[in-house]
Order: structure tokens, then sequence, then C-alpha cells
């Protein structure tokens, strides 16, 4: 059997239909606390593939902060993306928390099985760094 095809893209991309998906692709959100609107649009949601709830209270803090010393949007994203050394933040969940390793053996099997899924996050990565690539990656690596 020939194994899924991931690929990930963010939500008001597939709001406009603005993503280019695979036929058939089940849509797998990875947001920590979804909007309720956020459910309308993807298949399932997988809260714990989320960033943990202290880095995102972190990071909001610090992206804040930046943008108060006058630093744009995407520039105080990046930032404190950069000052909280938020991908291996991200990726030490992703090995130490149970219920996302748990959630990474669910997808890498149904990916294995044949099954096209696409990771669905809010942030437009044409802008911002997001934890929906890092967990892409992540998932991809583990299928080599």
């Amino acid at each position: 059997m020939d194994r899924g095809r991931l690929t990930d893209t963010y939500l008001a991309a597939l709001q406009h239909d603005l993503a280019d998906l695979p036929a058939g692709t089940t849509l797998v959100g990875v947001v920590r606390k979804p909007a309720p609107w956020f459910h309308g649009t993807v298949d399932e949601n997988h809260p714990e593939l989320g960033p943990p709830e202290a880095l995102l209270e972190s990071f909001r803090e610090t992206e804040e902060d930046l943008k108060l010393r006058g630093l744009c949007e995407e520039g105080a994203h990046n930032a404190a993306w950069d000052e909280l050394e938020f991908e291996a933040a991200y990726r030490d969940h992703l090995e130490s928390s149970a219920d996302a390793r748990a959630a990474l053996a669910d997808l890498e099997n149904r990916l294995e099985s044949g099954e096209p899924l696409t990771l669905v996050c809010y942030e437009n990565t044409a802008k911002k760094r997001c934890h929906r690539t890092i967990l892409r990656d992540v998932l991809e690596q583990r299928r080599s």
C-alpha cells in the first residue's frame, strides 16, 4: 500500500480556498485551544500536538512586549520565537508528553496505511514561524 501524503496549511487558506491539498486528505487540527469555529473547518483536532500552554503563554507575553518596543506583528512573532527557543521547547514537548507521543504514533500509522493528512493551525507560515511545520518535519523524519 502507498504511504499517505503529509501536507500542512493554515485555517484562513482553507476558509478562502487557497490551499492546494491532496484528494481525500483528512484535515487534522493541531491547536491547543481552538476557537469554536475551528472545528467546522477541520475533520479533527489534536490539542496534545499544540504547543504546551506554558510555552504559549510565555510566547504571547514576549511577543506583546516586543510589539510595545516597536516591532511589527511578524517581527515580534519571529523575535519571540527565537528568544524563547520555541522550536527546541516544542520538540521537547513532542518527545516528553505521553499524549503527544501517542498522537504522533497514530498519525504516523495512518500515513503508513495510505491516508493523506493535512496538518492545520492558524499561522500563515509565509510570514510567521509555526509549530505546525516542526510537527510536519518530525512526522516526516519518523517515516524515513
